[in-house]
């Protein structure tokens, strides 16, 4: 792909709006970014999903991880074990995917996105705060360890 200036104003944009998106309601990759790749730059889904996992790949949500660590919200250990959990299932899925016809991953993440939304829309009921149960250690508790 050559990259000319209205594109990469237009992968600009979808950073920024993921990104913002991202730090504000922790969505990004998968519901914004791969969307957007097929929609407006025609990536097939299956660049479009490996493109949003490279972005993933390098520590692009730093500064927003940051800025909730600094207020307490981050349990690390949480962090760690679903990042061990993340980076066995997506090696596993991302073999899956490879390996099914353009249309029937397509019809999978639609499918999905529409579940998410639904439950979301209509079933989703408040819940505790799970980090009453769970310490968070913040970073001035940190540096007394």
């Amino acid at each position: 792909m050559s990259l000319t200036f209205a594109i990469v104003l237009t992968l600009v944009v979808i950073g920024l709006v993921s990104g913002m998106l991202s730090g504000l309601i922790g969505i990004g990759g998968g519901i914004i970014i791969v969307p957007a790749l097929v929609f407006f730059l025609a990536f097939s889904q299956k660049a479009a999903q490996g493109t949003s996992l490279g972005i993933l790949l390098l520590p692009v949500g730093i500064l927003g991880v940051l800025q909730y660590y600094k207020q307490g919200h981050i349990d690390v250990g949480v962090v760690l074990i679903v990042s061990l959990g993340f980076l066995i299932g997506n090696y596993f899925g991302s073999k899956l995917a490879l390996s099914l016809p353009e249309g029937t991953l397509k019809k999978i993440f639609a499918v999905f996105m529409i579940l998410i939304a639904i439950k979301l829309l209509f079933f989703d009921s408040p819940r505790k705060n799970i980090s009453a149960k769970t310490p968070v250690i913040n970073s001035s508790e940190q540096s007394k360890i």
